[in-house]
């Protein structure tokens, strides 16, 4: 459902080798791949709803279950690096590549309606969110559906605007557990925003910073809070060949950083609530 800051320093982890190149195009096969990776992550993802563990961190092996916890009830977020394979091997992403990480939050003295609360609030985003969330607008509103804008900033490299839009749908599963699933519908690039010149890039023709995101929500009230985690999948552009050493750090610490920002300002905005 939501992810959007999430989404936002994703792209940082190709900036440095979108910076060197010409802008290229999201090709069919690109996608295609990325649709597969997705269809088999979900998989997975159902089948945790339905059987569990609900939570990544109900994963772990008994000492890391509770070391995990530990730091969960300190305040901290626990953040792990995800890869979905296909019968064992790999997904090749042909002029792409993904990012897959998820991370978990507790909130304590929260309640799941009133985390809802907050989390369907799209017009607060760009404060909740701010400086990565410029604007926010809920376009449409349907029961557990909804259509949300948001202009996404990030100056990590070089200062990068998006404008993107997202269909998000609620599944209440019990009193206590519900999930959040955004799927991106639009992303485009803005060049020089908040300029008389202001236009948009052709969407998928540009320099691919962020071409689809995938964010996937779990909340679960109890022991005196709610426990919060996203698991977010991103596209992005390949690393330009010889780039890959100035690009790759970028890659595994970026989208960790920018999963932490998202699940510590929600851990804040329902705090101060």
């Amino acid at each position: 459902m939501l992810r959007y800051p999430s989404v936002i320093t994703l792209i940082s982890a190709v900036l440095l080798a979108s910076t060197f190149v010409a802008a290229v195009d999201l090709k069919p096969e690109t996608n295609a791949a990325f649709n597969r990776y997705v269809l088999l992550s979900e998989k997975r993802m159902q089948n945790e709803v339905e059987a569990g563990p609900f939570l990544c961190v109900d994963r772990l092996s008994p000492q890391q279950h509770q070391a995990a916890y530990q730091r969960l009830q300190r305040g901290e977020v626990v953040i792990q690096r995800l890869e979905t394979l296909d019968r064992g091997t790999p997904i090749a992403v042909p002029g792409g590549l993904i990012h897959h990480w998820t991370g978990i939050v507790f909130i304590p003295g929260a309640t799941l309606k009133k985390t809802l609360t907050v989390m369907q609030a799209y017009d607060e985003h760009s404060r909740v969110y701010a400086p990565r969330v410029l604007s926010s607008k809920l376009i449409h509103h349907s029961g557990d559906d909804f259509e949300v804008f948001l202009r996404l900033r990030d100056a990590n490299v070089v200062t990068v605007v998006l404008d993107t839009q997202y269909a998000v749908h609620y599944v209440h599963l019990d009193q206590v557990r519900a999930c959040g699933i955004s799927y991106s519908t639009r992303i485009v690039e803005v060049e020089n925003a908040g300029q008389p010149n202001e236009h948009q890039e052709p969407a998928g023709r540009d320099n691919g910073y962020l071409w689809r995101l995938n964010s996937y929500w779990r909340f679960w009230e109890r022991d005196g809070g709610v426990y919060v985690q996203l698991e977010a999948i991103s596209l992005t552009r390949d690393i330009p060949e010889g780039l890959g050493w100035v690009v790759r750090p970028f890659i595994t610490t970026i989208p960790k950083e920018s999963l932490e920002f998202t699940l510590n300002r929600t851990r804040a905005a329902l705090v101060a609530k």
